[in-house]
């Protein structure tokens, strides 16, 4: 058990030490570490991957249980009910979506390239180009912290809605009650893909939105267009030095849509009388395109800036502090109310940070 900075674990690059720092390998250690921080009455932070957090410059004072169990396990497998996969929380997803379309599983190849841990994509119900993980999640095996047991949770039960779960929605402040052991994912067996729903991915396919493709394809398709936005790992390349998104695409009446330009645009918000408008969109409109914040005498000094790639993303260039990020953001939050009245809201935990 060692201190360590966190800034070493987040995709950010940014962040104080720990109070306490624990890799925990296996269910059991994961479990043993999070009792003993109850226990102890010491403030608990979980990180996977670190790339849905932004931590404070001040660290976190208490113990940071780091998820590092890996592997996977398949419980069934058979064309008709396809492969029931079990996978520890510390498994990289992305790892997991190249093994399912290299062995004919679909439903997750549009996910590919997301950084991070499996066991945080049902928290969050990780999406992206018209998928996400609420379509394929059968059960998730959580620690919950408050009954001091094991609490397995249908699908159903986890009340996946936009960029939400009750395991999101039951964390505060980082820590949450429900601790990602295992997620179970249900897919069908078949080299096609769920169908695209995306219109820039079809587009990319050559496809009708609605039709199928080669997953493979899927997936090359979707790991091209992500890292032209900046949003594949890739250490050479300060672009993705991010949390990725940093602002959901609002949902807002459609009465507030309707008073956007013509251009603006929208999606079903699955809610009645609710749409989804593009954050991206209502950020640059608003005055922010690609790369602002990079001049030295800018809100963050040069040393973060939206990426020179993508609006959503506000990028670590090199130096960068929690408080440079949040500085960007801030004006690009108070920027897109004063243009359009939208307010914008954070995807990533802030641990120690209020934006």
């Amino acid at each position: 058990m060692t201190s360590t900075l966190l800034s070493h674990l987040t995709t950010a690059a940014v962040g104080g030490p720990a109070g306490k720092y624990v890799e925990a390998r296996t269910e059991a250690e994961i479990i043993d570490a999070v009792r003993s921080a109850d226990a102890a009455g010491e403030p608990l932070l979980i990180i996977g991957g670190g790339s849905n957090l932004l931590i404070s410059d001040d660290g976190f004072p208490g113990t940071v249980v780091r998820i590092a169990s890996e592997g996977f396990a398949v419980n069934a497998e058979d064309s008709c009910g396809g492969v029931a996969v079990v996978v520890q929380a510390g498994h990289n997803w992305d790892a997991l979506v190249e093994h399912a379309v290299l062995h004919a599983w679909s439903g997750i190849e549009a996910l590919s390239g997301i950084p991070g841990a499996t066991g945080a994509t049902p928290v969050q119900n990780v999406g992206a180009y018209g998928s996400d993980v609420s379509q394929t999640i059968a059960a998730v095996r959580t620690w919950d912290r408050t009954r001091n047991a094991v609490q397995t949770f249908s699908s159903s039960e986890l009340k996946f809605g936009y960029r939400d779960s009750i395991l999101k929605q039951a964390t505060v402040d980082g820590s949450p009650r429900y601790v990602v052991l295992t997620v179970e994912f249900q897919l069908p067996i078949g080299r096609m893909s769920a169908p695209i729903r995306y219109a820039e991915l079809a587009r990319a396919l050559g496809v009708e939105p609605g039709k199928r493709a080669y997953a493979n394809d899927v997936r090359r398709e979707v790991l091209r267009l992500r890292a032209s936005k900046g949003m594949v790992l890739d250490p050479a390349d300060r672009d993705t030095y991010s949390t990725g998104s940093f602002f959901t695409n609002p949902v807002v009446p459609v009465d507030v849509a309707a008073g956007l330009p013509e251009s603006a645009p929208q999606y079903p918000a699955g809610v009645d009388g609710m749409v989804k408008l593009s954050a991206a969109w209502l950020i640059d409109q608003a005055g922010f395109g690609k790369g602002y914040g990079l001049e030295p005498d800018s809100a963050s000094g040069g040393r973060a800036s939206l990426s020179t790639k993508h609006t959503l993303a506000i990028t670590n260039r090199g130096a960068a502090s929690a408080k440079d990020i949040l500085a960007i953001a801030r004006e690009v939050r108070d920027g897109v109310v004063e243009r359009f009245g939208i307010e914008l809201h954070p995807e990533p935990l802030l641990i120690g940070l209020t934006l």
